[in-house]
């Protein structure tokens, strides 16, 4: 068996984050129809429940990719490499910016387009992501 190494527990937390804010936010779309036809109520009191499962998901994602990357060197990385990182950083930044306008929000357009914004954006992060760690250089 391969011994476990801080580098495998980082990537572990990082992508369990991810899984957690993408795919919560693909489950609660997924679930919307069902929600809707609880009740007028019922959408909102979901989303308040996994506010507080989101918001520590992205808090360990914050947390997990400043650890990677300090733990990558990205000075050291080509230029397409630090672009991407770049790129997904961005999206990074959007998907949260999204989700706070979503959560916030009181308009159904606020609410459309930050969770749109909030769900493609996280999207984009991870394949990024996926894209930076496959990398060859």
């Amino acid at each position: 068996m391969l011994p476990l190494s801080l580098e495998s527990i980082r990537l572990f937390l990082h992508v369990t984050a991810a899984a957690v804010w993408v795919g919560g936010q693909l489950t609660l779309l997924g679930l919307l129809p069902v929600l809707r036809g609880l009740g007028p109520d019922a959408p909102k009191a979901a989303a308040r429940k996994f506010n507080f499962i989101a918001w520590s998901a992205f808090a360990v994602l914050f947390v997990t990719g400043i650890w990677s990357l300090l733990a990558e060197s990205p000075g050291s990385k080509g230029t397409a490499w630090n672009a991407t990182l770049g790129l997904k950083l961005l999206m990074v930044a959007a998907t949260g910016i999204a989700a706070a306008f979503h959560a916030g929000g009181r308009s159904k357009a606020t609410l459309a387009i930050g969770g749109a914004v909030s769900l493609f954006a996280g999207l984009a992060a991870v394949l990024l992501g996926v894209m930076l760690t496959t990398a060859s250089a």
